[in-house]
């Protein structure tokens, strides 16, 4: 195009049209022609440990047994599966892009699938918005998970038609994305929990999070219970490593008032989610209360439920999931209101790729690292599997994610480890 341009201004007018009609065989062939939606199986191993319940809104009917974990966990080989998407140009480049949720599948092969069919890629903006505008349901939920999907796997054909990374093509410099070490699952009896932060800490994570297994339901005894983990977290690892409490939508305000006082003198880097998304009220009242930062957002859906968020003073740390809120193009979006609040943006830890690319195309004021969520390395119940079945994983040294200068996200999927791989029918 460049040197159609260069021609037309020497050639005059009609030569400029001739030279534009010259090049259009090669914008037709980065045109999509196809978006396909597959399942991949293989088997993978696992230990039969680190089943740690977390606090879940459901818990206000029956809290489940407290966790005790086998001192003795024998590794098994299970099933493994995961969804991908992949998009495909008239010129025969493919773009690979998951896993994906399944309950995205739906709504890219019936709605999505079709208008993207025959789109050049390189509209960035035209494409998010008319998917945006395209259903009534479209700000939210499923088809949300759908748009992004799939304008993630729009970046990775950008960077695979430009042959460049999408960190890069976003402008960013950081190849190595600092994240923290996620710990679901991981046992909180005392002296389990204790020596897992003290064995993190000497693999070098600066920055770890726990997830609170107890709620209002279990009073006071509950209560203790969670601020004793706290305790017992800071002393086991000292003032110098970050430490970081999930409460997944498991409390509400009294509770969460009654926690932050006394957690507090102990410098928790963050409360998060304490409440679901729509107590946008209770998030702004904690925010108020106490000095601990209040985190929210995995479940946000798009730039303005973060903007009502902020413009409430209702969180400090941004969680947007670009698996969920939008796709990368959006979460770029996110990243410039947080900054404009002075919030920071930690994106939710789930598929990784389009998370780790952002955080690296931006600031460290706005985005100083990522999540790493370490049970996915271990367990076969979450079906994301940690880039199980890529030929080169995502690369973790210490605490930190290196990024290659792999074209798109650089996803390609390792034969040695797919046994079968089959189309999901429309």
């Amino acid at each position: 195009m460049r040197r159609a341009f260069l021609k037309g201004l020497a050639l005059g007018s009609v030569a400029w049209r001739d030279a534009l009609a010259a090049e259009a065989p090669g914008e037709k062939a980065r045109r999509l022609a196809a978006v396909e939606v597959f399942r991949v199986e293989g088997r993978r191993e696992v230990r039969e440990a680190h089943r740690q319940h977390q606090a879940n809104p459901a818990h206000v009917w029956s809290a489940p047994a407290e966790y005790h974990e086998p001192e003795d966990a024998p590794a098994r080989v299970v099933p493994a599966s995961a969804i991908y998407l992949k998009l495909r140009t008239q010129g025969g480049l493919e773009a690979l892009y998951g896993p994906i949720d399944h309950e995205a599948v739906p709504v890219l092969q019936r709605d999505l699938a079709s208008f993207l069919a025959g789109r050049d890629p390189l509209a960035v903006e035209a494409l998010w918005d008319q998917m945006y505008r395209s259903n009534r349901h479209a700000r939210a939920g499923h088809f949300m998970m759908a748009t992004s999907a799939a304008d993630n796997a729009l970046w990775d054909l950008r960077g695979r038609l430009l042959g460049l990374p999408v960190f890069r093509l976003l402008g960013g410099a950081r190849a190595r994305v600092p994240v923290y070490a996620s710990c679901l699952g991981f046992s909180l009896e005392p002296g389990k929990a204790e020596e897992k932060a003290r064995a993190l800490q000497a693999e070098g994570w600066r920055a770890q999070k726990w997830f609170l297994a107890h709620g209002p339901a279990e009073g006071r005894e509950g209560l203790v219970k969670n601020v004793d983990l706290v305790r017992r977290l800071r002393a086991a690892v000292g003032e110098g490593t970050d430490l970081m409490f999930d409460a997944y939508m498991g409390w509400d305000l009294p509770y969460a008032l009654a926690w932050a006082k006394e957690a507090e003198p102990l410098h928790p880097r963050w409360i998060e989610e304490a409440f679901p998304p729509d107590r946008l009220e209770s998030f702004a009242a904690l925010r108020e209360a106490t000095s601990i930062p209040v985190a929210s957002g995995e479940h946000f859906y798009g730039r303005w439920e973060v903007e009502r968020y902020l413009q409430a003073r209702a969180l400090q740390v941004v969680q947007a999931d670009p698996e969920w809120c939008g796709g990368v193009s959006e979460l770029v979006r996110i990243a410039t209101l947080a900054s404009a609040h002075d919030a920071h943006l930690i994106p939710h830890g789930h598929a990784l790729h389009a998370a780790l690319h952002v955080i690296a195309s931006q600031s460290p004021a706005t985005c100083p690292m990522g999540e790493c969520l370490l049970v996915k390395m271990v367990l076969p119940t979450h079906p994301w599997y940690f880039c199980h079945f890529e030929r080169e994983p995502l690369r973790v040294e210490r605490d930190e994610v290196l990024l290659t200068e792999r074209p798109g996200f650089g996803i390609e999927l390792d034969p040695a480890k797919v046994e079968k791989q089959s189309p999901l029918a429309g």
